[in-house]
């Protein structure tokens, strides 16, 4: 077998750049996820930009970077109408808060992606329980408590 680097662990040297790509690959997929119009090819190219940000956060980031990676591919696939692995990435968020004993608008917006994924799946109760929880948990900052509840008033059925 030919010799392979090893890619489990991030050289010193590729940290800045894995930062960076971690970033811009965020918000490009926020851009097409925002695009009305896309296409199959702009959703297939929107859901290896969220993972390949969460590959380059899972290198460089925290906790909290690794919660904010899975919403947004949670939020993504709700985007595309896929409630499996929306659900998934969603359990991820809420996992990764709870052990990390993370909270405020990431857990607030971890049990808005439970929500929204359960909405997509059909599961119009399980949707509603985890809004009210989403909505019961204290976030410390106006702006943020304003934007969790604009995001909940886009979930289907609430």
């Amino acid at each position: 077998m030919p010799n392979r680097p090893d890619l489990s662990t991030p050289r010193a040297e590729d940290l800045a750049i894995h930062r960076k790509l971690a970033a811009e690959l965020f918000n490009g997929t926020w851009t097409l996820m925002e695009k009305p119009d896309r296409t199959r090819a702009e959703d297939a190219r929107m859901i290896h930009m969220a993972h390949a940000s969460a590959y380059h956060w899972l290198q460089v980031g925290e906790p909290v970077h690794f919660a904010r990676s899975h919403w947004q591919c949670s939020r993504m696939y709700c985007e595309l109408g896929r409630a499996e692995p929306a659900l998934y990435h969603a359990q991820f968020v809420v996992d990764i808060c709870e052990q990390d004993d993370i909270g405020d608008w990431d857990l607030a917006f971890g049990y808005e992606a439970l929500a929204r994924a359960h909405a997509v799946a059909g599961d119009q109760a399980e949707s509603r329980r985890w809004r009210e929880q989403a909505e019961s948990v204290p976030i410390a900052k106006a702006g943020d408590r304003d934007q969790l509840r604009s995001d909940l008033a886009t979930i289907d059925g609430s």
